[in-house]
């Protein structure tokens, strides 16, 4: 069984930077899998922020973070993470890290196909 857990996070004022991470176990081979994060903000729908293949050659954004948000992960830690930069009111949400096995370099941001989820965590950006 797969497990996610996402660190990191809090608080911080518009324009800082923030990071979370995701740790991954239960793994047989880490580089089957394909990653994200998606957030969700009180009232809206779970929005796809990042994606990121399994072997990290390919990479996706939502347009609303394209530019400032950078994922990346680290197969030998079995970690997934996302910078967070130039952060405003409009990034705050519950946060979560999303696997699914995958067999190809593609690295989608559907919510709908991913299989495995953490429990999320809370970043804040006040204005």
């Amino acid at each position: 069984q797969v497990q996610l857990v996402e660190s990191g996070g809090g608080s911080v004022q518009a324009g800082g930077s923030l990071s979370v991470s995701c740790a991954a176990s239960g793994y047989i081979y880490s580089t089957t899998y394909c990653m994200a994060w998606f957030r969700q903000a009180p009232g809206k729908q779970r929005e796809g922020v990042a994606a990121i293949s399994r072997g990290g050659g390919t990479t996706a954004y939502g347009d609303s973070v394209k530019g400032r948000f950078t994922v990346s992960r680290d197969n030998g830690k079995n970690i997934l993470y996302l910078q967070m930069n130039s952060l405003g009111p409009e990034d705050t949400a519950m946060y979560f890290c999303a696997a699914r096995v995958c067999f190809t370099t593609q690295a989608p941001l559907n919510p709908n196909e991913y299989k495995y989820w953490g429990q999320g965590i809370q970043v804040t950006v006040s204005s």
